[in-house]
């Protein structure tokens, strides 16, 4: 008979062999319910966050990270865009390695979250961004931010993202009150170099530029650079409760705005959406739209500029991506064709540009887009007029006027030419070059335009 030992439990030399898996069972079981509760802990933490600004992170990081998509309700629309054109040059080597550019952008429409495009269309080799930021400008004309208002940006879950020569990556969606008409700065840092830099040269708005990396700093005072471009930034889009819908306005230097005031968002692109937000206050029966501005200097319809990628791709070529792919775009305005006319070597043919045209807007309709197109202005004075090329003109306008071209029709060359010299643009809306508009012609531009064009949706064919 075997003697029990005192209070039944064997001496850990006579346990058997059974019982001690048991106690590492035991074990393993408190270990198993640490891990649950840290697990729950962590979990509650991260869901209290709102995305609203924390008080102070390690290092220089002063607020918390938002990437999560807002959890209000609305539509993602774009807020602001701008096309990519080419390599930025003197940036061949390096890129813009160890620098933070912010980048100054006017939104359109209002939102509660907001999400960037980054691109690196125009690259050679991959490019790494290390940290991104957005917030709402402190002022008009400064790189200060408005601290509060500073978001940390993600890019499927992570601070950093690398994006292939050729490509382009939307960012997690940020909870940020945007308020319609303000301006934005987004800001990027490179660590490493990368080629070439994908630009907008003509912005019309000054950015900046810093030493380090200083995505998120709010103050003005390391961005001691001025730049005239937009880099990598190509799409701003905001979950807005105030549009339904996205109007891409597409054409050249003309929609580029490029002899508008800097820094006045006195583009005519920006001029209708300040008129249809307007209207749609007033209470008329309008559809809810943002607009965005997809012009580029020098662009045509048919011809692409140089270099593989092209750089200032043909209206043609680059359609799908600068027009199509916007998010949630209902209408497409389009006004180009001069470029077409003044740049080609020999003398156009219009029926070649009209063609192209038709072939946009055939694109459009297959996606149930509406297609708006403008005539031609005047550019007598230019110096690359000629009488055969305004007979181009004329032609490319009554084909247009005629209704087998586009949805619906706005005769800019009605609205800003001269009457008593039709061939020449009226002089309070010439800029001074003869071809494009001054402040007040964009403005004309934009009054002319009709708000109710903007409803319906594309024909199948015409």
């Amino acid at each position: 008979m075997t003697k029990r030992h005192e209070g039944g439990a064997r001496p850990a030399a006579e346990q058997p062999e059974a019982a001690v898996p048991a106690r590492h069972g035991v074990i393993l079981g408190a270990l198993v319910a640490l891990v649950v509760a840290l697990s729950t802990v962590i979990y509650l933490t991260v869901a209290a966050d709102d995305g609203t600004p924390g008080s102070a992170l390690a290092g220089n990081r002063t607020h918390r990270d938002s990437a999560a998509a807002p959890a209000s309700t609305g539509t993602w629309v774009g807020s602001w865009a701008a096309a990519p054109v080419g390599g930025e040059p003197g940036t061949e080597g390096t890129g813009l390695a160890g620098r933070s550019v912010r980048n100054v952008v006017h939104a359109d429409a209002g939102g509660t979250g907001a999400r960037i495009t980054l691109s690196n269309l125009y690259g050679q080799s991959p490019l790494t961004i290390s940290h991104a930021s957005l917030a709402l400008a402190a002022g008009d004309g400064t790189a200060a931010a408005a601290a509060e208002t500073m978001r940390r940006l993600t890019f499927n879950g992570s601070a950093g993202v690398v994006i292939p020569a050729g490509g382009q990556i939307v960012s997690d969606a940020v909870r940020v009150a945007v308020p319609h008409g303000g301006d934005l700065l987004v800001t990027t840092y490179s660590p490493t170099a990368s080629g070439p830099v994908t630009y907008h040269p003509h912005a019309r708005q000054i950015s900046y530029v810093a030493d380090g990396d200083r995505t998120e700093d709010p103050t003005a005072a390391p961005y001691t650079q001025q730049t005239p471009y937009w880099r990598y930034l190509t799409a701003v889009d905001v979950l807005s409760n105030e549009a339904d819908g996205t109007v891409v306005v597409f054409g050249d230097s003309i929609t580029d705005g490029v002899t508008s005031t800097i820094g006045a968002n006195r583009r005519w692109p920006d001029v209708l959406a300040g008129r249809l937000r307007t209207a749609l206050g007033g209470g008329r029966q309008l559809p809810r739209y943002s607009v965005v501005n997809e012009g580029i200097s020098g662009n045509q319809v048919l011809a692409d500029g140089f270099g593989r990628p092209a750089e200032n791709q043909s209206g043609l070529g680059r359609f799908g991506r600068d027009a199509l792919s916007r998010t949630n775009v209902k209408v497409v305005v389009v006004d180009l064709g001069i470029n077409d006319i003044l740049r080609n070597p020999r003398l156009a043919d219009p029926d070649r540009i009209t063609a192209g045209l038709r072939t946009l807007v055939r694109q459009a309709h297959a996606r149930g887009l509406k297609v708006v197109g403008a005539t031609l202005m005047p550019f007598e004075g230019h110096r690359g007029f000629t009488a055969a090329r305004e007979a181009v003109r004329q032609q490319v306008n009554a084909q247009i006027r005629a209704g087998g071209v586009y949805d619906a029709v706005v005769d800019f060359d009605q609205a800003l030419r001269d009457p008593y010299a039709p061939h020449r643009l009226l002089p309070v809306y010439d800029s001074g070059d003869h071809l494009h508009p001054s402040d007040l012609g964009f403005a004309k531009m934009a009054e002319t335009f009709d708000l109710y064009a903007l409803r319906g949706a594309g024909q199948a064919e015409l």
